[in-house]
């Protein structure tokens, strides 16, 4: 519990920020021109883009589903098939901004993902006991940069590191729980409507360590319609009924790599490889002032589910085991806290 009640501290003094809706109009000073020989430089978004959160605190059910092929013990290949009622999920982030100014715009984050699967009659299998007592955990740090070279082009670095596994008085926090995953992105922003990018990603996203090329492209084609598209982990068509009432319908990849011990086992460790992909629709609508409701609904559609001998396994003689879960339905609400 040692890990949760860390991350609960770290939230309530996030928490502890707040902010004011102004609605105060200020004097235009583009009718006074600008002084020769300033440099100006592009914004990070566009117009009518969704919000950016900075604090979010949800929860997620995920529907029964089907768990074949599960390996009865170490000493045996008999494998078996489970089934689980429901996934329940608990979801927490933050995002501060610690710099914002029109050169640079920098934040710091931390996020809290954990699912609490209820395996039903787990027998004496020793995987499916583990997975049924305890949760699976992941919870880290990320920064993002956003940084202008011009009134065109831009830069995008981001990166996490992220402790995740099934931690209990059996089970504490390593190095073997860490995974690490970066971004960087080089673009053109086109017009207030319109920006693009392209560059490379290090990700776990599908539950494996990947490389892989990204493109990043925020669009608003008018006043109701735009995209938002970071490919291939997510991607999202936007309708905005207007500016605090929005509809989007689209998907995202979730995952990582999660450490496990299982008792009765000559091994330390063995390693959930866990992806997820989640086409979905999701309602967006302000509460009051800076504070928002959000709610989605979808498939939760298993993309990998194996476990692995050793951290960042690939290889067939890596594997445990691996199974084909099933593919539920699943809703999530939240509230956030967003930027103004």
């Amino acid at each position: 519990m040692k890990i949760l009640y860390s991350i609960c501290f770290t939230l309530i003094s996030f928490l502890s920020i707040s902010q004011t809706d102004s609605t105060e109009v200020l004097e235009d000073y583009s009718n006074y021109g600008e002084p020769e020989g300033v440099k100006r430089y592009t914004t990070q978004k566009v117009l009518n883009q969704t919000p950016q959160k900075i604090i979010s605190v949800g929860y997620e059910y995920n529907g029964e589903f089907h768990m074949p092929g599960i390996r009865i013990a170490e000493s045996f290949s008999i494998l078996e098939d489970k089934h689980v009622s429901q996934v329940n999920v608990f979801k927490a982030q933050v995002n501060v901004p610690v710099v914002a100014t029109n050169k640079i715009i920098w934040q710091l984050g931390a996020n809290y993902w954990g699912s609490k699967f209820a395996v039903e009659n787990p027998g004496s299998n020793a995987f499916a006991k583990q997975l049924n007592q305890t949760s699976l955990i992941s919870a880290g740090l990320n920064t993002t940069i956003f940084k202008p070279l011009n009134e065109t082009n831009f830069m995008i670095f981001q990166a996490s590191a992220d402790v995740n596994g099934l931690f209990n008085e059996n089970a504490k926090v390593t190095s073997n729980a860490l995974t690490i995953s970066a971004t960087a992105i080089y673009g053109w922003k086109k017009s207030e409507k319109n920006m693009i990018g392209t560059g490379i990603a290090r990700s776990y996203r599908a539950g494996r360590l990947m490389y892989f090329p990204v493109l990043f492209w925020n669009k608003t084609f008018n006043d109701k319609w735009g995209m938002e598209l970071l490919l291939p982990a997510k991607g999202f068509i936007r309708y905005n009924i207007n500016t605090s009432n929005m509809i989007q319908a689209g998907f995202e990849l979730e995952g990582n790599q999660f450490s496990m011990p299982i008792p009765s086992t000559q091994r330390d460790l063995f390693y959930i490889q866990r992806g997820e992909l989640k086409p979905r629709i999701m309602w967006d609508k302000k509460i009051t002032g800076f504070l928002w409701f959000s709610a989605q609904v979808g498939l939760r559609y298993n993309y990998r589910f194996d476990v692995m001998n050793k951290y960042d396994g690939k290889e067939d003689n890596d594997s445990y085991f691996s199974s084909k879960l099933g593919n539920p339905l699943y809703f999530n609400i939240s509230l956030n806290l967003v930027s103004p």
